[in-house]
Order: structure tokens, then sequence, then C-alpha cells
């Protein structure tokens, strides 16, 4: 469930959701991806990403002085992806303030993004415990769930993800990113787990009456993976181009998608599109060194691209992952004849992301070739 493999930008962390055998067994969930967004060699952004609305910001009014400062804090820390520093920072707001939702709910995001998904489990229940009717809270323990099915290969926390998600849809019915969670996991996982085309489907007519971009993005993702027509979902994509929407995530879901489809050139037209939206977005400098990589054009720019990326952002779930980053770098070394260099990225890659099969593969006929 990591953004890059997948998704990620759900835009982003593709479509891997739910590869399960379709025998109805439990003991058939090896290989079970729940909230991936993004096939692995494809190195796409998560479309699980989908911007949501917070429930609150680190200020709310409600909230205790000396509490809100230590959510303040948090959330820069949290930003910063130094989550060790958040988890701290939390525990002492909560600590202040025991009957704090939104702490417990920031928590329980702070442990998914370090994959320690039992502790996140603990804060995000206790956040609905806390706060039942927050559609948000509802949605965000769904991710927390599919990332501990898809670890631990558990059939009944698939089951919980999608208990989750119609849960933050019945709370707050323009809870697009929700409804576009629960369109996905509806289209990719199978029947044993309560996938559902035809309740997919639904969705994505529910997310169109309430916000056509998103409607384009949401039945591109229907005619892709449950329509399994590319064709058709190109067009939705390009009618989210041609929206020219005012934030730079469509845009991004929009320029993954052409990277699935082996388009670097319609990955540029996108990629350029978004920069007049949000020209220092650090994530564009991902998407233009896998586009120059996908076209092996430019190398040395692409380069230079990826290694910035690397240096200048987290790793977080709802970005394109490290990993991906470190992959489509050893692509460039490859296509440059830097073997070892190449090895190097993959080796990395492994280390951040050790289910990168992608990685994998490409480090294996590296060794392979050697001999």
């Amino acid at each position: 469930m990591r953004t890059g493999h997948e998704n990620g930008a759900r835009i982003a962390k593709g479509a891997n959701i739910a590869k399960i055998a379709k025998t109805g067994s439990a003991a058939a969930l090896a290989g079970v991806t729940f909230l991936a967004i993004g096939a692995p060699a494809l190195h796409a952004v998560p479309r699980s990403a989908h911007t949501v609305d917070e429930p609150r910001s680190f200020t709310a009014a409600a909230t205790p002085a000396d509490t809100a400062a230590l959510l303040q804090t948090a959330q820069r820390q949290f930003n910063a992806g130094n989550y060790s520093a958040a988890i701290t920072t939390l525990q002492s707001a909560i600590t202040q303030n025991p009957s704090s939702g939104e702490a417990y709910y920031w928590l329980g995001r702070t442990y998914y993004e370090i994959h320690d998904y039992d502790n996140a489990i603990a804060a995000g229940e206790k956040s609905i415990a806390l706060d039942p009717k927050n559609s948000v809270y509802h949605q965000w323990l769904g991710r927390i769930y599919g990332g501990k099915a898809d670890r631990d290969r558990s059939f009944s926390y698939a089951r919980k993800v999608k208990k989750e998600f119609e849960a933050a849809v019945e709370l707050n019915p323009d809870n697009v990113a929700a409804r576009r969670d629960l369109e996905e996991y509806d289209l990719q996982a199978p029947w044993v787990v309560g996938g559902n085309k035809d309740e997919g489907k639904a969705q994505v007519d529910a997310i169109t009456a309430r916000d056509p971009v998103a409607g384009h993005l949401a039945r591109g993702v229907y005619d892709l993976d449950g329509a399994k027509k590319a064709d058709l979902a190109e067009k939705e994509y390009r009618e989210v181009l041609a929206a020219k929407p005012a934030k730079i995530e469509p845009y991004l879901e929009v320029i993954a998608f052409f990277q699935q489809q082996n388009k670097p050139a319609d990955m540029e037209t996108a990629i350029e599109a978004a920069a007049l939206v949000a020209p220092n977005d650090p994530r564009l400098g991902y998407w233009r060194g896998a586009a120059l990589a996908l076209a092996n054009s430019n190398l040395a720019d692409a380069e230079k691209y990826l290694k910035a990326y690397l240096a200048s952002t987290s790793d977080r779930s709802d970005w394109p992952s490290h990993a991906a980053a470190r992959v489509w770098l050893g692509r460039v070394y490859e296509a440059q004849g830097k073997r070892s260099e190449a090895a190097e990225q993959y080796r990395a890659a492994l280390q951040l992301d050790s289910s990168d099969k992608d990685a994998k593969a490409r480090l294996d006929k590296l060794a392979k070739s050697a001999h």
C-alpha cells in the first residue's frame, strides 16, 4: 500500500487492491494488497491518496489551548516526515486531553506512515470511540485496516476495510474521497471479501453528481479496472485535463494513468498542465524523471529530477514512494550502461520496500546477465 507502486495518487497508495485467490478461502489470501493503488511494476502515484477533507485542522476551536499547540507542532513534524517526534508530541497531547478524538486520529495516521498497523488500529479505533460520527475518521480507519490486511493476509481485516468506507460514506455522503476508496475496493476486491462491481459503478454515479472532475477520475478507474477498457478510461482522463482543475491532485492521477499506459509524451503534457497549477510541487520532479526514464530521453535530466525528489522529500504514503524513485533511477542508470549503479538503486529500493517485485526482477536480471 505504498505510493509509487501502486498507487499511489490513489492518485494514489495500483491496481492491486485485494488480489485474492478466488477460492473463497481465508488461506488463499497470500498476495493480497487491499489498498495499494497501482501495479507494482508501474510505480504510479496512489489513487488512494484522493484529497481528503480533514475533520478539522490541528487548531480546532474546541481543543484546549495547550493541546492545540501540541497538535500544531505534531502537524509540522508529520509533514516533515519526522514521525517518531510526531508520535511523542501526540502522546503528550493525549495525556493533556484524553478525550481528543483528533489527537488519536492523527496518532493513528502517524503510526500508519511507519507501518505500525497494530498501534495505528488502536489509535484509529479510539478516535471513532470518541467521535463515532466523524466520516474522515472512519475512512482512515478503513485505510489502516487495509494496511493490516495486506501485511497479515487477513480475511477478517479485509472485510473491515469496506465496512469503514461504507460508514464514512453513510455519515457524510459528500465525502467524495471515501466514495472513491469504496469504489476502488468494490472494483478490485473479489466477492469473498465484499467486492461488487455493480456497487462500484453506483459510487461512480454518486461521485459524478457531486464533483464532475472527480467523476471523470472515478469513471476512468471503473473503465480501466472494472470494464477493462483502457480506451474509454483514457477519454475520461483527457476530460480531466480539458476541465483544467484548480488543484494538482487530479493531474497527478492523469499522469499516473499515462505512465501505466506507457505514454511518456502524454505524461509530459499532463505534467506541464499540472505545473501551471502548482509549479513548485515536489512531486512534479518525480514525474518528470519518470517520464524521461520511460521515454529513454534526456537521461541526465531524469537523474537530476529523481535525485532531487529523493533529497527534498520525506517518504509518505500519499506521495510517490522513495522506493519507486530509486527504481526509476536504476532504470536511468541501466539505460546509460551503468550496471553497478543501477543494481545499487534496485537494492536500495528493496531495502525500503521488500515487496517491490519490479526492483527484484530488474536486480535479478542484472545479476543473470553478468554471468
